[in-house]
């Protein structure tokens, strides 16, 4: 397979490592001194980057294999980007300078829209974009491989194509973008784990207390629902006792829950990541789910008590 057809079945786009780089800039029309923030973060690419990677170009051009050394240079920036330095629709034609420059040098060709960055659950921050071919100081290269291939076909065939073109060519770190933001956000996803995990174990944990406790209650009881049976109560009656207890236990429980759910979604609002720290339909479905578990483990006891044999139940000590 030759290059011409790796660039076309896998659009294979280079990123120039380092993408954490920031810079101050100079922007035609923004005031710059000692005391305004006028730094922007910045990536090298090649030619056909965005499309790979599938990020809407809203104005201008993207960058092409012209935009090479000895080419006028240029660069293309983002939503973020435009907003900061107050450059709004018309950024298409400014000029701006990279790396501290005083001369505005590079001219903005195009604006493509916000994207993440380098973490999923931070900003978008401010950015700019330059053809990797102007820089003469390339140390090593991403490389972004898209394709109707599936993830795995695509791992198992890049480093025989890579070894066809150049077998000196040293492939590392392997992977698919689901994959890279899974492992972005690992920390989340662990904690989130084991929140689901305690909350099951404190379900059933509160399920087997609550047995215990009206159990208990039951069997303390005994003597009484004995003499309301043998005065003419049935088992529905006696039942329904034990029950309306249980509810006035999860209401209880169910109001404190929610108070103290309340304050604690608010202080770990900033853990959370484009979900509310305090939702309505989260709490009501909670409520529900935590009084089915209270009726359920209240009905063994409630049936249990309206099983008494109210002779059985007076002799009882």
């Amino acid at each position: 397979m030759n290059h011409w057809v790796v660039r076309r079945v896998l659009q294979v786009v280079p990123l120039l490592a380092g993408s954490n780089w920031g810079s101050d800039v100079n922007v035609q029309g923004f005031e710059s001194g000692p005391d305004i923030d006028s730094n922007s973060r910045f990536n090298e690419v090649s030619a056909g980057y965005f499309g790979t990677l599938g990020v809407p170009l809203l104005s201008g051009r993207e960058f092409v294999r012209a935009d090479g050394p000895g080419a006028s240079k240029v660069a293309i920036v983002n939503e973020a980007f435009t907003k900061k330095f107050n450059l709004g629709r018309d950024a298409v034609g400014k000029r701006m300078s990279a790396r501290g420059s005083d001369k505005l040098d590079t001219e903005i060709v195009g604006v493509v829209q916000n994207a993440k960055y380098s973490q999923v659950k931070q900003e978008i921050p401010p950015l700019f974009f330059l053809p990797y071919r102007q820089d003469d100081q390339i140390g090593s290269l991403n490389v972004y491989v898209r394709a109707a291939l599936p993830p795995e076909q695509i791992l198992r065939t890049i480093p025989t194509v890579m070894a066809r073109l150049d077998p000196n060519l040293p492939l590392e770190n392997l992977t698919t973008m689901p994959q890279q933001v899974k492992d972005n956000v690992f920390m989340d996803r662990m904690i989130s784990t084991l929140s689901a995990a305690f909350a099951i174990l404190a379900t059933i944990l509160a399920a087997v207390g609550l047995y215990g406790v009206l159990a208990y209650t039951v069997s303390q009881r005994t003597r009484e629902f004995g003499l309301r049976m043998a005065l003419g109560a049935d088992g529905a009656r006696v039942r329904g006792m034990v029950l309306r207890q249980v509810g006035w236990m999860t209401c209880v429980g169910a109001v404190l829950g929610v108070i103290g759910a309340y304050y604690v979604g608010k202080q770990a609002s900033s853990l959370l990541f484009e979900i509310k720290g305090n939702d309505p339909v989260v709490y009501a479905a909670a409520v529900a789910l935590l009084a089915i578990v209270a009726m359920t483990a209240g009905f063994i006891p409630a049936v249990r008590a309206s099983r008494v044999e109210p002779m059985q139940a007076l002799r009882y000590e």
